[in-house]
């Protein structure tokens, strides 16, 4: 059988339980799926024929060692999906300021470069915005994520004078959509659409994470929304062989909030057939490594 590593962090040594149908999906292809946390030093990576990254959700912690275990991976001759120019592109919030110079619509943003010290109540009052998300360009899962109203901006200056102390930061105008419409989440799979799945806040926030007390569901997208998605997606003309593309809609266009390249959560236990569609794409690709 093909051994390839799915990569993974020290919260789940063994892969979630999501993952955990992918590896099936695989072994039914010939593909010998192993866990494999990325910082392991007793790990043999020559050994295995590619690396699939999954839940590496450590990664923006320590961003400085992931990015060099990348470089290794690429000095050994590892093949890593998604590709290591890709993964490096996405690591960083600015991508977005990319995609939209590319005509992608993104939230109206305010990018401050590490070590300034911007007054974040003047910002918003200039920008008009009664209400911002403020996160680090290097984040995941909301860390560090922030809504703030003009009125708690100066009472909220140290927390972004933290954030700067180390990273850059994005300071967004605030889409108050999210809390009554949800997070549309769009899978693709070798540059197919597989599933969609909503996700929602919990009342009175605007966090969709599940850790925050978020839900989600798998659903039909509108035709319109799904087109919207595809043609995002295309952005990546085939630098990608996974994506999530995370968007709110407002008043029927689709604003990216994320392009999730690197360790998204893929909601394959949600929709039927979903590990199987990843599982071909992963075949297709080394197989077509291999010609």
């Amino acid at each position: 059988m093909i051994r390839i590593a799915l990569a993974t962090g020290h919260e789940f040594p063994q892969l979630t339980p999501d993952d955990g149908l992918l590896v099936d999906a695989l072994a039914e292809l010939g593909i010998a799926a192993v866990p494999a946390v990325w910082d392991d030093p007793a790990f043999d990576w020559a050994s295995i024929e590619a690396v699939i990254l999954r839940s590496t959700w450590d990664y923006h912690l320590r961003l400085p060692e992931f990015l060099a275990w990348i470089a290794r991976l690429e000095t050994l001759g590892v093949p890593l999906w998604n590709p290591p120019d890709t993964v490096r592109w996405n690591a960083d919030k600015a991508y977005l300021r990319d995609l939209e110079k590319q005509g992608v619509r993104v939230p109206a943003t305010a990018w401050i470069p590490a070590g300034t010290a911007p007054n974040l109540a003047e910002l918003l009052a200039a920008r008009l915005w009664s209400e911002a998300v403020v996160k680090p360009a290097v984040s995941a899962g909301a860390f560090q994520t922030h809504r703030v109203a003009r009125g708690q901006a100066a009472a909220f200056q140290p927390t972004l004078a933290h954030i700067l102390e180390t990273s850059g930061a994005l300071v967004q105008e605030f889409l108050p959509e999210i809390s009554t419409g949800g997070e549309w989440s769009f899978l693709f799979f070798g540059g197919e659409h597989s599933h969609t799945i909503l996700k929602r806040p919990p009342a009175g926030d605007y966090r969709v994470q599940v850790h925050h007390g978020g839900s989600w569901e798998p659903c039909e997208p509108p035709a319109d929304l799904l087109d919207q998605a595809r043609r995002i997606m295309a952005r990546m003309d085939g630098k990608a062989l996974y994506g999530r593309v995370d968007t709110v809609a407002v008043n029927g266009t689709l604003v990216l909030v994320e392009l999730e390249l690197i360790e998204p959560y893929l909601f394959l236990g949600d929709a039927p057939g979903a590990a199987q569609r990843f599982a071909a794409a992963i075949a297709r690709t080394l197989a077509e490594r291999k010609r």
